[in-house]
């Protein structure tokens, strides 16, 4: 089934009960969601028109030029969510993406769908575009609770450092907790897929007419692909901000 401008202007009238619902209780979200949906029109747009184009041509740099991008994007998008920003924030939040998602995108592209080439966008963009998204989600979780823990048990952690405790060791519960923290929502949602939700990759597969079998497999692959980048992500983010925030004489040093 094809659709049609006028379809896609139909199904945006949806957005109007939001809308209604958030006047009738005074939520306050009437403009946010109107702002909300003019973007999620243009950016799709936007993209649409962008990857038609990359389609066509399959160059290897433009590829990884758009990654490069979604990598950014999403690691501002992470950095804006922790409430106790700190220097070098957006540095740590990139690498801790890029290496999680890419390493694990690489796994799927060479060993598991054994994508001739590695980088045909028509795989490797969708599938980069799920991991960072379920990836920032973690990393922001995993940082800001790191650094709540920090700041609101510091005089405990400098305790544990006087009696020649590492950092780690220091903040070993802290670090098991909000690690554990980040991966919550990826957990939970293998928890449930497929008896409470219809996962968007598998849904599109058989509304496109794909073989539900293999559609199926597809998003088990993609759920295990998030799992891992998840655990990375979160596990290296947890990392730098023990880096940041202890000096060379493993003192606690809490950045403004």
């Amino acid at each position: 089934m094809i659709l049609s401008l006028t379809d896609v202007g139909i199904s945006a009238l949806l957005v109007l009960i939001a809308i209604g619902i958030s006047l009738w209780l005074k939520l306050g979200l009437a403009k946010t969601l109107m702002i909300a949906a003019v973007r999620t029109v243009a950016q799709l747009s936007l993209i649409g028109l962008i990857l038609a184009w990359i389609f066509a041509k399959e160059s290897w740099y433009e590829v990884l030029g758009i990654l490069s991008i979604m990598t950014l994007t999403a690691a501002i998008s992470a950095k804006n969510r922790i409430k106790r920003p700190y220097p070098g924030l957006l540095i740590d939040t990139l690498l801790s993406l890029g290496v999680a998602a890419f390493g694990v995108t690489l796994i799927a592209m060479l060993i598991i769908l054994q994508v001739t080439p590695w980088y045909s966008p028509q795989y490797i963009i969708p599938i980069s575009g799920l991991i960072l998204g379920n990836s920032l989600t973690a990393i922001s979780l995993t940082t800001g609770r790191l650094i709540d823990h920090l700041h609101d048990h510091q005089d405990q952690i400098r305790t544990l450092l006087a009696l020649s405790a590492t950092p780690y060791e220091a903040c070993h519960h802290a670090i098991i907790s909000s690690v554990s923290g980040g991966m919550m929502p990826t957990i939970n949602s293998m928890m449930v897929v497929g008896l409470v939700s219809l996962p968007g990759m598998m849904t599109g597969q058989i509304l496109a007419g794909a073989d539900p079998t293999q559609a199926v497999r597809y998003q088990i692959v993609t759920m295990f692909l998030i799992c891992a980048s998840s655990a990375i992500s979160c596990t290296l983010s947890a990392v730098f901000v023990i880096r940041r925030f202890f000096d060379r004489e493993l003192r606690l040093i809490l950045p403004k």
